[in-house]
């Protein structure tokens, strides 16, 4: 609905600069304007003289009963009650599909998410890419958008040469290695070279030779990824995230030397110290080729890049990648404008911010840092005990209560982290983590679980004449809030911010329980009404938790 007052207001001053917004207070209506303040002349009468000709337009009136000018030149539009109806019935008739639209329609997206690295555990300090890059995928999905998703697996580079060297020097069998000493080995690693550093050529001498493709050096860096692909999978179904593509930096071995031959066509590159570099007039340089010959992530981003336009040409590539890589990403974006790769396409970094503890980052060289699998076990361990406690919990069948447990356990967690903006650091705290109250998934599946019991209880269809209905301020709420969703789902997706969206559902959710705290529905007058909106709200939260891989059970 704000996009029919924006294209009326853009139409009535012959401008597309106009931003439309949700008031921030409901008694000055539902959606404002401050274009007038940007018009020329007396802001007052600008706004005045606007509202004249809104009132005119036959598209705003069918849905906004109310136009006015407010404070020094604002505009604000009030939703007719026929409007709110109208949207609660499209509600309850498209169901799963309410809020979708097809502003994406032939237009494909990819959404590069999760990216662990190989021969490591799944951190927590992955979480936020995988979640918050799930929920993008989600939303550009469900506003038409032809969505790739692909998960930038990290298995090549001086890294894996660290662990080549330990392996080989320490006379190893790859094959008998679990993760935990894999990972043991990689604390080590740096440990000792930190002592003596002439260790780094070593790791730079074994990479060489994997990239070089020596026999040994592949058999081990093959067993390293086959292991860590099943401690991977493993983390994603508990996690319930699937990521249709998966390549490794590994996969584009075969398409660098093209893309470092483009640039030296164009001449971008140069020799310094006996590397090879590209220079950008206000980033620092980066490094195509090492002095020893072997590939950069710089390189094999770019070459990702690449395959990435020729198989799929997408007009928007979202990187969900932390915000310690802010440099590399201008650095690669502004190499493709060079190429000539973003003509018609839009690069854009998801800069996340960091997991750490209170006293600083966590680091897995260190040895500092949490197994995600952990945080989900416990969440879910918490979880189980509170359903255990509660009335409703112990009715549920054993197996039952497991399902139960994991999808709130999990939903908590997932949630804790969109719930911040994706810039934000989040300091690790178990029991924040654990949030089963308030502003929290467990708060809104509850939610979505009380609607589910009390149209059990009615069971009966709630048909009404929508002309002879009058609201109370609880139900005004609730039809107001419903009317907002496809708006904000629209705008989470264009800001890249699903905590946008879980903004809306807690606000929801506290409309919906203080109308349900202060109206009696079943048996009441206004019950067909009120059946109604119980009904709505319950698939409007559900079709949100949806969105942001959160599980809602029928019973809690």
């Amino acid at each position: 609905m704000k996009d029919v007052v924006e294209k009326a207001v853009k139409k009535a001053i012959g401008r597309n600069d106009v931003l439309v917004e949700f008031t921030e207070n409901e008694n000055f209506g539902d959606f404002s304007t401050n274009i007038a303040l940007h018009l020329g002349g007396s802001p007052k009468e600008e706004a005045e003289k606007l509202v004249d000709i809104l009132k005119k337009s036959p598209e705003l009136t069918k849905i906004v009963s109310k136009i006015e000018v407010a404070g020094p030149g604002f505009i604000n539009f009030r939703l007719s009650k026929e409007a709110l109806l109208e949207n609660l019935e499209e509600i309850l008739k498209v169901k799963e599909s309410f809020g979708a639209s097809d502003i994406g329609k032939r237009k494909t997206t990819i959404v590069e998410y999760s990216s662990p690295n190989i021969a490591k555990h799944f951190a927590i300090g992955h979480l936020r890419s995988t979640i918050i890059g799930k929920a993008l995928f989600n939303m550009y999905g469900f506003l038409g958008y032809k969505t790739i998703g692909e998960n930038h697996l990290g298995d090549w580079g001086t890294q894996f040469g660290t662990l080549l060297y330990q392996i080989n020097s320490q006379h190893l069998t790859v094959d008998k290695l679990t993760l935990d000493e894999l990972q043991d080995l990689y604390v080590d690693f740096h440990e000792k070279a930190e002592i003596n550093p002439e260790l780094w050529d070593e790791a730079r001498t074994w990479f060489k030779k994997l990239e070089g493709g020596d026999e040994e050096a592949r058999h081990i860096w093959r067993s390293l990824v086959e292991k860590s692909m099943v401690e991977f999978e493993r983390i994603y179904n508990i996690l319930g995230v699937n990521i249709e593509n998966a390549h490794g930096e590994s996969f584009y071995e075969g398409i660098m030397p093209s893309v470092i031959e483009d640039i030296r066509k164009r001449k971008l590159s140069k020799k310094s110290l006996g590397a090879e570099i590209v220079e950008f007039k206000d980033l620092p340089p980066a490094m195509l080729i090492k002095s020893d010959g072997t590939t950069t992530y710089y390189t094999r981003d770019l070459a990702a890049l690449a395959y990435r336009i020729k198989t799929w040409d997408p007009a928007l590539i979202i990187y969900e990648v932390g915000s310690d890589q802010i440099l590399h990403f201008r650095q690669v974006f502004e190499t493709a404008k060079f190429l000539g790769w973003s003509e018609g396409r839009e690069f854009v970094h998801i800069a996340h911010g960091l997991i750490r503890f209170e006293h600083g980052k966590m680091s897995t060289r260190k040895g500092q840092s949490i197994k995600l699998e952990e945080v989900l076990d416990e969440a879910i361990k918490r979880a189980r005990q509170i359903i255990e406690k509660s009335e409703t919990g112990r009715g549920l069948a054993e197996d039952e209560k497991g399902k139960v447990a994991k999808a709130v356990g999990i939903g908590a967690v997932k949630y804790f982290d969109l719930m911040h903006h994706p810039q934000t650091d989040i300091v690790f705290d178990w029991n924040k983590v654990f949030v089963l109250e308030g502003n929290s998934a467990p708060y809104l599946q509850y939610t979505v679980a009380r609607t589910n019991s009390v149209l059990a209880k009615a069971q009966k269809s709630f048909e009404f004449r929508i002309s002879n209905f009058e609201f109370n301020s609880e139900e005004l709420g609730v039809l107001r809030s419903l009317a907002r969703f496809g708006d904000v789902i629209i705008t989470a997706a264009k800001n890249y911010s699903p905590n946008l969206l879980t903004n809306y559902l807690f606000d929801l959710a506290q409309k919906f329980n203080a109308f349900y705290n202060s109206n009696r529905i079943i048996g009441s007058d206004s019950e067909a009404l009120r059946l109604r909106l119980t009904s709505a709200t319950g698939q409007v939260l559900k079709n949100g938790l949806t969105l942001l891989g959160i599980e809602t059970p029928e019973r809690m």
